[in-house]
Formats: structure tokens, C-alpha cells, sequence
């Protein structure tokens, strides 16, 4: 599984650059296209696991401004 990550950002936030080392830190992967980045599962979860995993990417990014759309498939 994994899950794609959007993020919209604020000019009155933080730096792109602070996100991109918050996310970093998560395990996610920067990546071009549709999506900013990508967190590879490496197995099936549940819902409740990725649930939790949503919460540390809200308290990650929590105060920088940053508005953010999580998909996992």
C-alpha cells in the first residue's frame, strides 16, 4: 500500500524547505507529478493504522500553515 500526500502551501507559513524535512522525517518521499510526496506501506494496513499515521502528519505539520490531502491505495 501506500499513501500520496498533497500539500498546500501558505505565505504566511513556514518554508517549503521546514515541510519538506517534517515529511522527511515521517518516512515520506518527495516525488513530481500529481502528488508532492509518497509513504510506501511496504505491506497491507488497515484503516486504523493509517488513521494514526494521519494523525503524526497533522502534528507534524501542525502551525506551519499547511493545508494537506493524505490517499491511500
Amino acid at each position: 500500500m501506500k499513501t500520496y500526500l498533497v500539500v498546500w502551501f501558505s505565505s504566511e507559513g513556514v518554508r517549503p524547505s521546514e515541510v519538506n524535512r517534517r515529511l522527511l522525517s515521517l518516512g515520506f518521499e518527495p516525488m513530481q507529478g500529481s502528488y508532492d510526496f509518497i509513504y510506501n506501506w511496504n505491506s497491507n494496513v488497515g484503516v486504523e493504522k493509517i488513521l494514526e499515521f494521519g494523525d503524526k502528519v497533522y502534528l507534524s505539520l501542525q502551525g506551519t500553515g499547511v493545508m494537506f490531502k493524505l490517499e491511500t491505495t
